[in-house]
């Protein structure tokens, strides 16, 4: 049985994207016979949730954790965390006895697998779910074309170069590595998916939470999610008195939070506080409550680098829970929604165009029913985690056999 080691920033019982994308592959390759196993970095305890022992068994998963403390100032912080991960690996490998290090993004992870990979002469597949350096610049804490953002950069491209092979969840992020110079053949697209036996079922309205949050009656827009700029809810606010013009019966319902929460709030208060409702974060297993109001799911993220490459979870999740999904019209957003076939695109950026689609959408329900059966065919085809995970197998396969045959020379 082919073993693999996940290196990981961090996993479950975190809730993220990054920790649910994770789980959803180890899932699925446990399910096709593939034996697994997860390391996460020191960054585990810096999410909040402190590990107790080396090894956490979490919802039928292995994590070995690096329980080192670190600390100093950066870059000597990362360079200690490079350290302290390479060394959690190369122990995890003696034991553990892996076939195959698959790390997972940022480049510190990816840095720390590439120096126990190469101590213990195993191969490295190094997985990219977004350019570390514009996920920076995205969430606030970083400036494009600084010196940070210019040698994160770089500490990327060593790796990307250093490792066997190399995956990433969109073909944007494809096409950028190959402007880079990296070969194409060396690229698997392992794209994001979506777990059906999670969210293959639409969730029923909760008649009881429509009454409570004052929905009855109601057309009601969603966005689930964390309040990043470059989600552009701010755009969606702006929208919605032009849209209250054409549907004054449109509600919408932002369930969530993050750094944008009191800056949304207070625009919301002055453009139209009683059509718009901030239920706050949520626990993980009351969020379909809140889908199963939803009419539809609203994604009005902002132009950038880091949204015209790489593509969402959320609209594949929400197509899967039979949701009319709406989004900008960026990159990493077109990758997955065909405007008028599996969902609606509006340009980014503009609240006009924002009312204009929604209320062109609100007022073609009739259409809806077609909509969704095409979004689920599409996920069920295209994007559903048990086929998805078949791209490893191959590259996995090559990279023992190579590394079988080296040392058989």
């Amino acid at each position: 049985m082919t073993r693999i080691l996940h290196i990981l920033d961090h996993s479950l019982p975190l809730h993220s994207g990054y920790c649910f994308r994770t789980r959803a592959i180890m899932k699925a390759q446990i399910a096709s016979g593939v034996h697994v196993a997860g390391v996460t970095g020191v960054r585990q305890d810096q999410h909040g949730v402190r590990a107790k022992t080396p090894l956490e068994h979490v919802d039928g998963l292995d994590f070995f954790r690096t329980v080192t403390a670190v600390n100093g100032p950066s870059p000597l912080r990362e360079w200690r965390e490079i350290a302290a991960l390479a060394e959690r690996i190369t122990q995890v490998i003696k034991t553990w006895q892996p076939d195959v290090l698959h790390a997972h993004s940022p480049a510190l992870n990816g840095l720390a697998a590439l120096r126990a990979a190469r101590k213990a002469g195993l191969p490295l597949l190094y997985e990219i779910r977004a350019f570390w350096e514009d996920a920076a610049v995205g969430n606030g804490t970083g400036r494009e074309n600084s010196p940070r953002y210019w040698l994160t950069r770089q500490l990327e491209n060593h790796v990307i170069h250093g490792a066997d092979a190399v995956a990433v969840i969109c073909e944007g992020l494809k096409s950028d590595l190959i402007s880079r110079g990296i070969a194409p053949e060396k690229i698997t697209v392992s794209p994001n998916g979506v777990d059906m036996a999670l969210f293959g079922q639409p969730p029923a309205p909760d008649e009881k939470l429509r009454r409570e949050l004052g929905l009855a009656g109601k057309s009601v827009l969603g966005f689930i999610g964390s309040f990043y700029d470059y989600e552009g809810l701010d755009d969606l606010i702006a929208a919605m008195p032009l849209l209250l013009k054409r549907n004054p019966h449109t509600h919408l319902l932002l369930v969530g939070g993050g750094p944008m929460e009191e800056a949304l709030k207070r625009q919301a208060e002055s453009v139209a506080a009683s059509a718009i409702t901030f239920t706050g974060r949520v626990p993980h297993d009351e969020v379909e409550r809140y889908y199963g109001l939803m009419d539809v799911m609203v994604y009005p993220r902002k132009s950038m680098r880091l949204t015209e490459l790489v593509t969402p979870l959320k609209p594949l999740e929400a197509m899967a829970q039979g949701r009319i999904v709406a989004a900008s019209d960026i990159g990493g957003h077109r990758e997955l929604i065909k405007d008028g076939e599996t969902g609606t695109l509006f340009p980014a950026g503009s609240p006009e165009k924002i009312a204009e689609k929604l209320d062109i959408t609100l007022k073609n329900r009739s259409q809806w029913p077609q909509t969704i059966e095409t979004a689920r065919k599409f996920i069920e085809a295209d994007r559903n985690w048990s086929s998805n995970i078949l791209g490893y197998h191959p590259v996995y396969q090559r990279l023992i056999a190579h590394k079988t045959s080296r040392r058989a020379a």
